[in-house]
């Protein structure tokens, strides 16, 4: 089990990382969080919803992802009211004091059933805690850290994050503060995201080992530029106006409170004549060439923030001046639309709300939450090519949706003043139950491209579609189109490989699957 000192300390790269390993070296690894509070999710094969990270590190370890790898998903919707989600379910709304007091005790059962079904089907699980151990107000009824260490006897990691300071305390101070019991648990610490020699480190090290009688494993360099998916919005600090030389194509991404599946702008910043940026507020909006709003948990409540920080009449402004693309996904498409009514108090605030007017659509939030893995087309006559030939119609797309709402377009295409983006079909798995409807058209843009939304999560990871769409923005800036992309999932599974590689290099692997109970099969060069 990876433990942490803190959240955001990089316990989810590192489980990534040796599950990797362990599948380099022969081994059958399942990853397992017991519970995860994240709005940044992933939809399974079989249409469930768990953790992002779960998702990606089912990835790196070449299967198929299930909600046993995250039985519990805690989604905030307002800063003190949160979506349960059980084994892929949205089950109930409650507030963290609710939760506490009356889900935590009868939740040992779920995450333990859920742990042993893995334990089961492979040769081990490297499982993932959430926050710090050392919460003392929350380890009575703790699900996800030395509790279910105990439950599961698994010996215990521990990450520090040395980039943030005070790397020695925070574990020192860590262990100080857990039971003897589990502090015994505690079987080696990992140093993450170390910059400069570690020789200038060693007696701090020596230190620390000398005090805690707890060996070091490893100290893991500050991986620059590293493209693995993250789920926690805090990085987005990190990516919010971001420096560097200006490339020839400028992004922005509304960063609302309640942003979710941000990770959908991740293949569009890995492209060579692309910057990506987060901003918040309209003095960082800048002059981009594209304005993205993505997904959201509160969008009655994001939009609001929109209004707040002056950001939704910049939007506006720039759609109707025709010099900016819009873009929205899933909760930002909702926001393009002209109403938005929540009679269910689905997402726990207002009821209705003016939408930017961007888009004639009706959006009506339902109480029933679609997730869905999905294939499709690009719809004949469609405006994502502004007015160029290219991406060409038939262009095959595969995506996922995640949202609890239905929109309407309260159009007509004969107008010829919007038109659907896709045609959908069966999804990946070959269920026509994905869309019933054989031929069911998805999205809407005005006919120029100048505006268009989607429901679908994952759109520019279609390698095809995003060179294209990009290359139009670029034809249509006077810029010549680039040929050269690169294959998303392919740089995905090459990227599981260098992180792998790198951790591997500076971690005790041989202690690490001393204390696994396995042997070191494999060695990869």
């Amino acid at each position: 089990m990876l433990q942490g000192t803190a959240s955001d300390v990089g316990k989810s790269i590192v489980t990534t990382a040796l599950c990797r390993i362990f599948l380099q070296d022969g081994y059958r690894p399942a990853p397992y969080k017991s519970q995860n509070m994240a709005l940044n999710s992933y939809v399974t094969p079989d249409g469930k919803e768990i953790g992002r990270a779960q998702g990606v590190q089912a990835e790196a370890c070449g299967i198929a992802a299930t909600t046993d790898m995250n039985p519990i998903l805690i989604k905030p919707v307002k800063d003190m009211t949160s979506q349960i989600v059980i084994h892929g379910v949205p089950e109930m709304q409650m507030s963290a004091m609710d939760y506490r007091n009356r889900f935590l005790p009868k939740a040992k059962d779920i995450v333990l059933e859920a742990l042993e079904r893995l334990r089961r089907q492979h040769d081990i699980v490297v499982m993932e805690g959430a926050g710090s151990p050392a919460e003392i107000n929350l380890k009575d009824r703790d699900i996800v850290n030395m509790n279910l260490a105990g439950w599961a006897d698994a010996p215990v990691i521990l990450v520090a994050d040395i980039d943030r300071g005070g790397v020695f305390a925070s574990i020192v101070g860590t262990l100080e503060l857990l039971e003897p019991h589990e502090a015994a648990r505690v079987k080696g610490f990992i140093i993450n995201k170390f910059r400069g020699d570690v020789a200038l480190l060693k007696p701090g090290l020596d230190w620390l080992e000398e005090r805690t009688g707890i060996p070091v494993l490893g100290v893991l360099p500050y991986i620059p530029d590293m493209r693995i998916e993250a789920e926690d919005s805090v990085v987005l600090e990190k990516l919010a106006l971001r420096s560097g030389p200006r490339k020839e194509l400028d992004i922005a991404v509304i960063r609302y409170p309640r942003i979710s599946n941000f990770t959908d702008a991740d293949a569009l910043a890995g492209e060579q004549d692309v910057q990506v940026r987060f901003v918040s507020s309209a003095d960082d909006l800048g002059e981009p060439d594209v304005i993205i709003l993505p997904g959201s948990k509160d969008t009655i409540g994001d939009l609001e923030f929109l209004r707040e920080q002056g950001l939704a009449q910049c939007i506006m402004d720039r759609a109707r001046e025709r010099n900016v693309q819009i873009v929205g996904i899933c909760g930002g498409y909702q926001m393009m639309g002209k109403r938005l009514s929540d009679p269910d108090a689905v997402e726990g605030g207002a009821r209705e709300a003016e939408g930017l007017g961007l888009l004639p659509l009706t959006t009506i939030f339902r109480k029933e939450k679609r997730t869905v893995r999905v294939r499709g087309k690009l719809a004949q006559g469609h405006p994502l090519a502004l007015g160029t030939p290219v991406p060409a119609a038939d262009t095959p797309i595969e995506a996922y949706e995640i949202h609890m709402g239905i929109s309407e377009w309260s159009g007509s295409s004969e107008d010829g003043a919007y038109a659907p983006l896709f045609i959908m079909g069966p999804g990946p798995d070959g269920n026509a139950d994905s869309y019933p409807m054989e031929g069911h058209s998805e999205g809407l843009g005005t006919a120029d491209g100048s505006v268009w939304g989607s429901y679908l999560h994952g759109l520019f990871d279609n390698d095809e579609l995003r060179r294209a769409w990009l290359n139009g923005i670029r034809l249509k800036k006077g810029l010549a189109p680039i040929g050269e992309t690169f294959n998303a999932r392919s740089r995905k599974l090459e990227e599981f490989d260098r992180v792998a590689a790198i951790v591997r290099s500076h971690l005790d692997m041989d202690k690490i699957y001393a204390m696994s109970g396995l042997r070191q099969r494999v060695i990869q060069e």
